[in-house]
């Protein structure tokens, strides 16, 4: 396994639990919850657009290639939006550790169904009792991180 993926998959979570308490401290300088969130996107838009210009390789799409796409596909931006505007609305009452807690765990139920079922074109990954056990000690940590 490439020790470098494993090392940004572990900075994906430092950065997603920052993210939550920057987004929650714009929230409360605009005294605005969807505006926060917009403005997080659009700022993470322009990001993207930076790098694109940068650092991209590969041929464009034309618009016909666009239309050709199921709009299931372009889904992840509803859910990107759906979890960042969650997190501004909820973080500050129940705080990071617990929101973070939920959702690993609720990851880790999503990821193990969609391995077990090979949804989205995934290899199937049959859940096994090992994966089982992995499952509930998660879910024990959890519960106890949620207890305080």
């Amino acid at each position: 396994m490439n020790w470098l993926f494993l090392l940004f998959a572990f900075l994906i979570g430092i950065s997603n639990t920052v993210q939550s308490g920057v987004n929650a401290q714009l929230r409360e300088s605009i005294n605005n919850p969807i505006l926060a969130a917009l403005t997080s996107f659009f700022v993470g838009f322009v990001v993207l657009l930076i790098a694109f210009a940068c650092f991209n390789q590969n041929p464009i799409p034309s618009l016909d290639d666009f239309k050709q796409v199921s709009w299931m596909r372009f889904m992840g931006g509803v859910f990107g939006a759906f979890y960042v505007l969650t997190v501004i609305f909820i973080i500050r009452d129940i705080g990071p550790a617990n929101m973070l807690c939920l959702v690993v765990a609720g990851q880790m139920i999503a990821a193990m169904t969609i391995d077990h079922f090979g949804f989205q074109g995934f290899a199937a990954h049959q859940i096994t009792w090992p994966r089982i056990a992995g499952a509930i000690l998660l879910v024990a940590g959890v519960y106890l991180i949620l207890k305080n």
